[in-house]
């Protein structure tokens, strides 16, 4: 690949398939720690670091350890040990010197370990065959889009605050119904192509 096409790459994962409003990968956080932009950008970053991390390291056990040996259906598996490995690094590094961002994320932090938008950069890496740069460009690039989608739809979560809606639609309903929109904005960017 070359460099024009690691950015347009990058371009793609972060806008046009945003994993929470396109692939719909990582619902779970963006819907339980989106209530405060703060704690949307600590979610974010830490994201970020796990998911970029993780597409390094799962792109090398996948080529240097399970291609050769023939053990390419232990993807899934060798992948999640990768990725919690990783959460564990960042949750230590977290309560050791940001304790308040650790307390805030909660129990957000220990879910990125299954978070499916982690995993399915790390799968989607392999499954399109990119190479070692490409795959963190593209993980780095999604984690992006993640944190761009999480932080915007902190900002209306705090906005929806001072809404007066009709009873029915009070919450947790409110609040999809705010997704949804937000989705519907971003596939705004689906009719964009490279090629």
């Amino acid at each position: 690949m070359s460099f024009t096409d690691v950015l347009l790459l990058m371009f793609s994962a972060i806008l046009i398939e945003n994993f929470i409003f396109s692939r719909f990968y990582g619902c779970c956080p963006f819907l339980g720690v989106s209530e405060k932009p703060e704690t949307a950008l600590g979610m974010g970053m830490a994201v970020t670091f796990v998911m970029t991390m993780a597409s390094a390291l799962t792109w090398v056990v996948y080529y240097s350890i399970l291609a050769p040996l023939g053990l390419e259906y232990l993807k899934t598996i060798a992948f999640i040990l990768v990725i919690a490995a990783l959460v564990q690094l960042i949750e230590l590094f977290l309560r050791r010197f940001i304790p308040a961002l650790y307390a805030s994320l909660g129990i957000y932090l220990p879910l990125i370990t299954t978070n499916c938008a982690v995993l399915g950069a790390a799968l989607v890496n392999i499954q399109e065959g990119y190479s070692f740069i490409a795959s963190v460009a593209y993980g780095f690039a999604a984690a992006i889009g993640f944190t761009l989608a999480i932080v915007i739809f902190a900002g209306v979560r705090m906005r929806l605050q001072f809404a007066d809606p009709p009873r029915a639609f009070r919450g947790f309903p409110l609040t999809l119904v705010a997704a949804g929109l937000l989705a519907m904005a971003f596939s705004g960017f689906s009719g964009f192509s490279f090629g």
